[in-house]
């Protein structure tokens, strides 16, 4: 079977994914945006995947205004249309897209429909629901009615796509309340690819090189944007600046990150240690030096958004510190396996508070780190993953055969 899996961001469980799938002997596409700036996979196709598999990017004429309404707006139904052209390329029998903002998201959906291409809709955020959010608050009258445009478009999407894969169970309501029929949708949760994400010590090379072996580390890795609070992260450093034995390691791109860079230098904060996104072949090393690993997701956003890197963390086998809803999907993972601590993200007191408790507690910290790694191994399993993908894929061909 010819299947084509699009992730927009290139992250790397969905690559894993693609790999596993074209394993089974399907031929299988992965594409991605190579302009967008966000932390990527192995994005690359090595000497030991499968024949039957390939990654390619889709490349803008011009940088991406990630943070330019308009601008982003025209950009993104430029790479629909390229992308669409590789999708023609290929001919699939069936498309599988993730992480696509809506209008791209549109050009495929109706190109397909319009072509007899199968197509499944991997439901990773609401977006439609946090641009209403956004827009409303930037624009008030005129952005809520665009954002009220964006959340009708992506609801009507999901009713006409074939299928649906939803990462969550907390998104089941919200699509029963606007008519997506209850009979296409699946639960798939997120996962992290566990084979490439092994266990390093602390003291590894790439702490070695920074210096930061022998410090105790709170590590943020991946995008700092719209509905994360980076001043979160700019307090623990502000409230730990003379505690010269910790450092606060932020590994991100973009406005959040810009903003740490600013008031690193202002505040004159050496205990804050910034890095752009890093290969990701040396992200497990990067993980290991961390002794806790921090997410940051607004309350607003614990509606629309699972952040998927607190699946990655658990890999590390590191205590996890979340600043999310307490009621968000990841946040009831950290507490049911007993990985870390939560905290309310509009709590700034309890989360300096968590941080210093598990600095202080080292026999806490191995706790959770041995929880998280355990919590990892049990579940993310990627051949039983597969086996739902390609229940819900290969559907297809059953029909066309029946």
């Amino acid at each position: 079977m010819k299947i084509l899996i699009h992730d927009y961001s290139g992250h790397p469980f969905q690559v894993q994914l693609s790999k596993a799938l074209a394993r089974r002997h399907h031929q299988v596409l992965h594409l991605y945006s190579g302009s967008f700036q966000t932390p990527r996979g192995s994005v690359g196709k090595l000497d030991s995947d499968p024949k039957t598999f390939d990654c390619l990017p889709i490349y803008l004429s011009k940088p991406f205004a990630k943070y330019s309404f308009i601008k982003r707006r025209f950009q993104e139904i430029e790479y629909g249309r390229l992308l669409y052209k590789e999708v023609e390329k290929y001919k699939p029998d069936v498309l599988v897209s993730s992480n696509t903002p809506l209008d791209p998201q549109k050009i495929l959906l109706n190109n397909c429909k319009r072509d007899n291409i199968k197509f499944v809709f991997w439901l990773q955020d609401l977006y439609g629901t946090a641009i209403q959010k956004i827009l409303s608050e930037k624009y008030s009258f005129f952005g809520k009615f665009i954002g009220s445009y964006y959340r009708w478009l992506e609801f009507s999407m999901l009713r006409k796509s074939d299928r649906v894969v939803t990462i969550t169970e907390d998104f089941l309501p919200i699509l029963a309340t606007t008519n997506v029929p209850q009979d296409k949708i699946y639960v798939v949760h997120n996962w992290a690819p566990l084979d490439e994400l092994p266990l390093h010590p602390k003291d590894n090379d790439w702490a070695k090189e920074h210096g930061i072996h022998d410090k105790l580390c709170i590590l943020y890795s991946g995008t700092l944007g719209l509905k994360h609070n980076p001043e979160l992260i700019l307090e623990l450093a502000v409230q730990l600046k003379d505690q010269d034995e910790v450092r606060i390691v932020v590994v991100s791109e973009g406005l959040g990150a810009d903003f740490l860079q600013q008031k690193k230098m202002e505040l004159n904060l050496k205990n804050l240690v910034l890095f752009k996104f890093q290969p990701f072949e040396i992200f497990p090393k990067i993980l290991a030096t961390a002794d806790i690993l921090v997410a940051i997701l607004e309350k607003e956003a614990g509606i629309f958004s699972v952040p998927s890197k607190v699946l990655t963390y658990h890999c590390a086998g590191r205590a996890l510190l979340l600043a999310v809803p307490p009621d968000n999907h990841v946040a009831r993972i950290v507490q049911r396996n007993r990985t870390g601590i939560i905290v309310s993200p509009d709590d700034k007191k309890e989360f300096l508070k968590a941080a210093q408790k598990l600095l202080q507690d080292a026999e806490l910290r191995t706790f959770y780190g041995e929880n998280a790694r355990q919590y990892a191994e049990n579940t993310f399993d990627i051949e039983k993953i597969a086996d739902k993908f390609e229940e819900i894929i290969t559907y297809y061909s059953v029909q066309k055969i029946g």
